[in-house]
């Protein structure tokens, strides 16, 4: 007997009433309501939520999670000194992740007394004497890792990176290195350019969409409005996904009446298939070979003459390919994989999006490579409706890369730092996430210093994590609400509350803005408009300011510069590409648009044209680390970690999954019915889920209950972070150290009554 309902439709009058309840939750209903009106407005606040870009019409700009995530940050639960009086560290690190949050904003800075395991009340001017202290006794600048979460805005960034840099450290791990990496170095490599080539005008002309490993209707919902509008139109989309999410099927928009008020949905998908885990690679690389086989005359040689170079070596790869390893890796058949290229190779303009679904595996790199031979072979990109599109998730991720968050400068940039600086930086490499946690672990890096985030639990490898961030002699953290990364402290750690994108950012000279960047190379204003949520919060940008004030000789004057934005938005006109006229052009309705060289075809690459990949199909999906349990046969399933609808990132908003028809849990285990029965499992039986690395270690997650979906045969998809103790640091992407979360092997081991004890991982 099923003991959950999946809903037949997403959208609709059930994400009303989501909206509304957790607009009561925040106890700040009325300003909630007005800030639901200004969110993605012209002389409005970005939405806190994903990277999707805005139209400039229409009195609602808003999502269902952003409308979650807005409540959230704005709630009249404060979390002050007599909390942290109440609770030692010890005793929050026992509480959950979805608890911690849920306690309030942070609002007045804290310091960790490791004699008592409380944390206690310090000025902000002894925050900033005692960061400074530490970062003078430091031997190596490289001993300091600057971590950024993708909401940092583009001045908080940049004066964060200039500060790391002028401190003598290219230590940028972000976020980014964990989610679309592998999108950044595969689209530099082929097109010149990490970001993707479309705007958001482009979904209305488009003759066919590919939503290729994302679940645009919880992890991107207002993609469902386009996603909606272009299928009115006669647009056909096709989903790669390997679960069957129900955003993907039917779609009510809630501002529609009909939709909101009848039955009635709209078909969203045109073809919807369910590659195997790690197989979209090879499903791409059989529609290439379709194409070769059935529609070679189709295939754009003017364009492939003109503008590529690399086709003859990528013809021959796909040539050699057989059809029985494409469709055993991709777990499609021909005739499947034969209806895909069809759509796409009678299709005048199409647009390819994707997100973690392909970035999180361990050829990921080569998969978005193959996105991107279909486009060139066909010619779809460079021209209106056509080209290619990574969704960003966090909303000015992809803003932090293009002020200057990279361990890995360019020589460009900082010649061009150098310059209003007159100082000479390093240009080493730095460290990303994988790198900073190995340096945290083994001792070499002594400061953690994070601008937003959760490093703790949106990194793989909980217990190797949790470690190295404990290891830290000083962990400082810039945040809004309280998180695991705080409770991981040893020797010193500081606590910094920070205003929210909601709030009023009053400075001498006024009202402040921010800016961000969206997925679609969209930079334009934030102006937060409700009250701070207390007094004793700073901006960002201010606490960025007064730290580097605090640690550095005075060759830039940062107390300027956390009075007046624009004047860092005039250092950034200097020195970026593109942000000429800065200030003026945020006073245009829509900002502007960063131009996109490829977008141009215009290739900034080794060659100067767009380059084919041409890479083999690898022998397995799995990253070598796990080469033992391969050997040993001890691999049942791959396992993929996954977001719920009340969840965004690290952030866990309730304990629901209305789209998958999951309430009241999260330690559930989505797996086909048919390996279920198999293993002797009933729906709702209790599984610990294991998983072995080379080194020996066995790792578990406990007290999972079986729930059954329809997902192809061998694979099995839960919720993160509970399931990150199961991924070994080791475990990355070739050639972008992004987390493999989305094929992890695993096995499973039912658990008796007796045994069923909930533990937190």
């Amino acid at each position: 007997m099923s003991i959950h309902k999946q809903p037949e439709k997403a959208g609709g009058l059930a994400s009303v009433q989501s909206t509304i309840k957790h607009l009561m939750q925040s106890h700040r209903t009325k300003d909630n309501i007005k800030n639901l009106l200004r969110v993605n407005q012209t002389d409005g606040f970005d939405c806190p939520g994903c990277a999707w870009g805005d139209n400039t019409h229409g009195a609602f700009q808003f999502c269902e999670n952003g409308a979650k995530a807005i409540a959230w940050e704005s709630t009249d639960k404060q979390l002050d000194s007599s909390f942290f009086k109440t609770h030692s560290v010890s005793q929050l690190l026992k509480q959950s992740d979805y608890w911690l949050e849920y306690q309030g904003r942070l609002t007045e800075p804290m310091r960790y007394n490791h004699q008592t395991d409380h944390y206690e009340p310090i000025s902000w001017q002894g925050a900033f004497a005692l960061i400074a202290d530490k970062l003078k006794q430091l031997t190596d600048p490289n001993q300091l890792e600057l971590y950024t979460s993708g909401r940092a805005s583009n001045e908080a960034a940049f004066l964060y990176q200039l500060f790391g840099r002028l401190f003598g450290t290219n230590n940028f791990p972000d976020c980014s290195n964990m989610c679309h990496e592998a999108s950044g170095v595969a689209l530099t490599q082929a097109i010149g350019v990490g970001k993707g080539t479309v705007v958001l005008d482009d979904f209305e002309q488009a003759d066919a969409i590919f939503v290729l490993g994302q679940n645009p209707g919880t992890n991107h919902p207002r993609m469902m409005n386009a996603l909606r509008k272009a299928a009115k139109q006669g647009c056909k989309i096709v989903s790669f996904n390997n679960l069957k999410e129900v955003a993907l099927k039917k779609f009510a928009s809630p501002q529609s009446p009909t939709e909101l008020l009848t039955p009635m949905a709209t078909q969203i998908s045109h073809l919807y298939l369910t590659p195997k885990l790690g197989g979209d690679m090879a499903a791409l690389r059989g529609m290439a070979k379709w194409i070769f086989e059935q529609r070679s005359k189709q295939i754009n040689r003017n364009f492939i003459q003109t503008h590529t170079h690399y086709f003859d070596d990528y013809q021959k790869v796909v040539t050699q390919t057989s059809w029985q390893k494409i469709e055993q890796q991709s777990g499609l058949t021909q005739a499947e994989i034969a209806q895909a290229a069809t759509i796409f190779i009678e299709s005048n303009k199409v647009i390819s999006c994707w997100a973690m679904g392909l970035t999180q595996h361990k050829h990921s790199v080569d998969t978005i490579n193959e996105v991107v031979n279909l486009h060139l072979l066909t010619g779809q990109i460079g021209k209106a409706g056509a080209g290619l599109c990574p969704v960003r998730g966090h909303s000015n991720v992809q803003g932090n890369r293009t002020v200057g968050i990279n361990e890995k400068p360019s020589a460009e940039f900082i010649r061009a730092l150098e310059k209003i600086t007159l100082v000479k930086l390093p240009t080493a490499p730095g460290h990303n996430v994988y790198q900073a946690l190995k340096a945290l672990h083994q001792k070499n890096s002594k400061v953690l210093i994070s601008l937003g985030g959760n490093l703790a639990q949106a990194a793989a490898d909980t217990q190797f994590t949790h470690q190295a961030i404990k290891n830290a002699e000083l962990n400082v953290q810039i945040s809004t609400k309280l998180n695991r990364t705080h409770l991981l402290v040893s020797q010193d750690a500081l606590i910094l509350p920070c205003l929210g994108r909601t709030e009023k950012d009053n400075k001498v000279s006024g009202l402040q803005k921010i800016t961000v960047e969206d997925t679609f190379s969209m930079v334009h204003a934030s102006k937060g408009m409700t009250d701070p949520i207390s007094a004793n919060c700073l901006s960002e940008t201010e606490i960025i300011a007064q730290i580097a004030h605090a640690c550095l000789e005075q060759n830039i004057n940062w107390l300027a510069l956390k009075d007046d934005y624009s004047k860092i938005r005039d250092l950034m006109a200097k020195t970026l590409a593109g942000f000429a006229d800065y200030n003026q052009k945020i006073e245009q309705p829509a900002g502007f648009h960063l131009t996109n060289s490829a977008a141009q075809l215009n290739w900034q690459t080794k060659t100067k044209r767009a380059e084919f990949g041409f890479n083999q199909l690898p022998e397995h999906i799995l990253s070598d680390c796990y080469s033992e349990q391969i050997n040993n046969k001890q691999v049942q399933f791959v396992l993929q970690s996954l977001r719920s609808h009340d969840q965004y990132n690290t952030t866990i908003y309730g304990m629901d999954d209305r789209y998958r028809g999951i309430q009241g849990e999260r330690r559930v285990l989505f797996i086909n019915q048919q390996d279920a029965e198999q293993l002797g499992l009933s729906q709702g039986d209790k599984v610990d889920i294991q998983s072995v690395c080379d080194q020996g270690i066995l790792r578990q997650a406990h007290n999972f209950k079986i729930v059954y979906y329809d997902i192809p045969r061998g694979n099995l998809a839960a919720y993160y972070p509970e399931t990150n103790p199961l991924l070994s640091i080791e475990s990355i992407g070739e050639h972008s150290y992004t987390p493999t979360s989305k094929s992890i092997p695993v096995s499973l081991k039912q658990i008796t009554d007796s045994l069923n004890i909930n533990v937190i991982s």
